[in-house]
């Protein structure tokens, strides 16, 4: 495959600043972490979010597909996180996915990141006895006056108590020193008095804190001339598969623009290993995100110091 250029891009003859050397950066000889559409909804609609921009056929992975691509890497030690652009517990099979993952293969690892909302007491419970070893809840503020605008059709009441019921019941029934939890935050100027209170209840609840800073989706609002002429960290050892079974370079692709196989048809390695992968690979190592359509578009790691891996 031929990586798509973007249509007339006026950088197509800028250099990096260190052009003459390359980069090698350390690609895995196989994913370490593979995430999974399993669905292609989503219970809120976030103003900074794009998945409801996704109109993907079929909108839940059948289980062949995902059934697949867990058996394609047992044994790997590979962290499965069955969630892309949506909330995972739309899809009621959860708990019987993690299961799936985590038989016969003690190096797996299963992970979700969930606005919260859908973490009913039995679903919780079935999610712990199953083998889940991380959660992360997303909840950007600590009112609702401050929450409720960037999580559009969510109560924050129902958000706060059902999280904080969940970590009772990690906390109270045995699972705190087999599953790690998380809440997080994206500071905004609308939400940042809040993040002292937010520390203070969140804290002595979960594993971890963090407060993390908005990013920006490759394609909304970039203009050619933001591309960073840069490699890019996220496909080192990352997969990303569609509801469709298509694997993408990038969990920001939202639209397809990078597909580099499908797992109904290859294996997984047969797509890692892939002539369309190492040429998105070599592309980025000359640091020619401009040569790539959905990279064309992207800043990510614009501030980062990739001299390390200079050749």
């Amino acid at each position: 495959m031929r990586p798509q250029q973007a249509d007339s891009l006026p950088l197509a003859d800028q250099r990096p600043a260190d052009r003459g050397a390359r980069w090698r950066m350390p690609y895995a000889a196989r994913p370490r972490f593979i995430q999974l559409e399993t669905v292609t909804k989503c219970n809120a609609e976030c103003p900074f979010c794009p998945q409801h921009e996704i109109r993907r056929d079929p909108a839940r992975m059948p289980d062949a597909t995902w059934q697949k691509i867990v058996d394609d890497t047992r044994g790997w030690g590979i962290t499965y996180r069955p969630f892309l652009t949506n909330e995972p517990f739309v899809d009621k099979r959860q708990p019987a996915i993690t299961r799936y993952i985590k038989q016969n293969d003690p190096t797996a690892r299963v992970e979700y990141n969930t606005n919260g909302e859908l973490m009913t007491e039995q679903l919780g419970r079935d999610l712990l006895e199953a083998g889940v070893d991380i959660l992360r809840f997303s909840i950007d503020g600590f009112s609702a006056g401050t929450y409720e605008p960037s999580r559009v059709g969510i109560p924050y009441a129902k958000v706060l108590e059902r999280t904080t019921r969940f970590l009772e019941i990690w906390d109270k029934e045995g699972w705190r020193d087999k599953v790690f939890t998380e809440v997080r935050m994206i500071e905004v100027p609308e939400n940042r008095h809040e993040i002292a209170a937010y520390r203070a209840y969140w804290e002595p609840r979960c594993t971890e804190v963090l407060v993390t800073q908005l990013y920006q989706w490759p394609w909304t609002g970039q203009k050619r001339e933001d591309v960073v002429l840069k490699p890019c960290l996220k496909i080192l050892d990352e997969m990303f598969f569609y509801s469709d079974g298509d694997a993408t370079v990038c969990c920001w692709d939202v639209h397809g623009r990078a597909v580099i196989g499908n797992a109904n048809r290859e294996s997984v390695r047969e797509i890692w290993e892939g002539h369309a992968a190492a040429c998105i690979r070599d592309v980025l190592d000359d640091g020619r995100r401009d040569l790539l359509h959905l990279c064309s578009r992207c800043n990510a790691y614009q501030d980062y110091d990739f001299a390390k891996f200079v050749r």
